[in-house]
């Protein structure tokens, strides 16, 4: 039993862990199309 629960622990500090990592490589994304609208508002200005 003790094995099982070990088990599940690890899974699901895992999942966890790879969520996190996720959820930044979305952040990032959204950064860098944020960069972008940026961008392309300042060509327009001038």
């Amino acid at each position: 039993m003790k094995k099982i629960i070990s088990i599940m622990c690890l899974v699901a500090m895992s999942v966890g862990l790879s969520a996190c990592n996720t959820i930044q490589g979305a952040g990032k994304d959204v950064e860098r199309g944020g960069e972008k609208v940026q961008d392309a508002a300042v060509k327009a200005k001038n």
